[in-house]
């Protein structure tokens, strides 16, 4: 059975922009899964629905099926990913899909992950099956870009994030130079992300707790990524004294053993790196092991230099760039104008973000 010759209609349509805003929703919060939407429809009324639960099980699909209060058999069932169809953590979707009888199964664009890619279609057809791809397509390609580049290339998805006055300039301690409505987008940014990256030098200047403060999502905080090469971090910083194993480790290539001890002691995760030939910690490796910990999306907020050379070895995948409508001219200040003129050579495309930010700008580079 095909639904090849099948038109697609505003129902189907409706139907799936539902799918693709229950993914949406749950988006940052899935773990190495990406975030799936799933509608089962019958007699063109929904009977039941589902998302990928928080750390990525189980599936959509199972939740949907099984939540199912009306008979899903000659049911329509709409999915933003192609079902999976292998053995993992948990069984193939597919069969959950085959067992509940479903007639038709609509779904956006192929699972990216070769273990499953365009073979559903098969073992689905291959059970009388009826199966349609391509439904909103372009809003689905936006929406998982990010799953895809780590499924490719096997590194984290990197957002760069930094707040400047309008002369392009930042304060060397905590006071916020943007305003509240900027600040409020920059939590929603932590809370899409996995992970959050900074420097040493961030830590002891600004004393920063780097989690996510908007009302109701504090729990969904990023895991803090440090990286201090001689672990010259402050002890009386409120990161190293608010930490559990879970959700700050620092990147380091010290053989301290006083600092090595208490900062363990304090319940941070240290992970040693070899130096390069330039006496660095390569930037890649970094960003390889935070992918190896299962850290798949990462938010970048750190100073000028560090900011400078992710930018110059091209590793960022987006920025963002909030401007404040006041001028900074006190000496105490840094002038960042460096990252402004690599971010308009390496990124092709920016544009200005509509949002509700008073007098402050934001530009989104990608």
């Amino acid at each position: 059975m095909s639904l090849k010759k099948d038109r697609i209609n505003s129902f189907d349509n409706k139907f799936m922009r539902f799918a693709i805003n229950l993914a949406m929703n749950q988006k940052g919060l899935t773990g190495t899964n990406p975030s799936v939407g799933c509608v089962i429809v019958k007699d063109k009324k929904i009977i039941s629905y589902g998302v990928t639960s928080l750390n990525g099980r189980p599936h959509a699909e199972t939740i949907a099926l099984n939540r199912c209060k009306k008979n899903s058999s000659e049911s329509a069932m709409y999915v933003t990913l192609e079902p999976c169809s292998h053995y993992g953590k948990t069984p193939p979707c597919t069969n959950i899909i085959i067992k509940s009888k479903v007639k038709k199964v609509y779904y956006s664009i192929e699972d990216s992950d070769l273990r499953s890619f365009n073979n559903s279609k098969r073992i689905l057809k291959s059970k009388k099956i009826a199966v349609k791809s391509g439904l909103l397509q372009s809003d689905a390609k936006r929406f998982y870009k990010n799953y895809d580049y780590v499924r490719k290339h096997k590194m984290p998805y990197i957002t760069g994030k930094l707040a400047c006055s309008s002369n392009f300039h930042i304060l060397k301690n905590k006071k916020p130079i943007t305003n509240e409505h900027s600040r409020k987008v920059s939590h929603l940014l932590r809370y899409y992300n996995q992970g959050i990256l900074t420097s040493y030098k961030t830590i002891n200047s600004d004393n920063p707790k780097l989690n996510c403060r908007i009302k109701g999502l504090e729990k969904f905080s990023p895991t803090r990524l440090i990286i201090d090469k001689k672990l010259k971090v402050k002890m009386k910083s409120y990161i190293i004294n608010n930490s559990n194993n879970h959700n700050t480790i620092i990147f380091h290539s010290s053989r301290n053993t006083k600092k090595i001890n208490n900062l363990k002691y304090k319940k941070i995760k240290l992970i040693y790196l070899k130096l390069n030939n330039y006496g660095n910690i390569d930037l890649k490796t970094i960003f390889k092991k935070i992918y190896d910990l299962g850290i798949h999306n990462v938010l970048v907020e750190c100073g000028r230099i560090l900011t400078n050379d992710i930018l110059k070895e091209k590793l960022f995948n987006e920025f963002y760039l909030f401007r404040s409508s006041k001028e900074l001219i006190n000496k105490g200040s840094i002038n960042v104008k460096s990252i402004n003129k690599n971010l308009n050579i390496i990124f092709k495309s920016k544009k200005n973000v509509n949002t509700y930010l008073d007098k402050d700008t934001l530009l989104h580079y990608y």
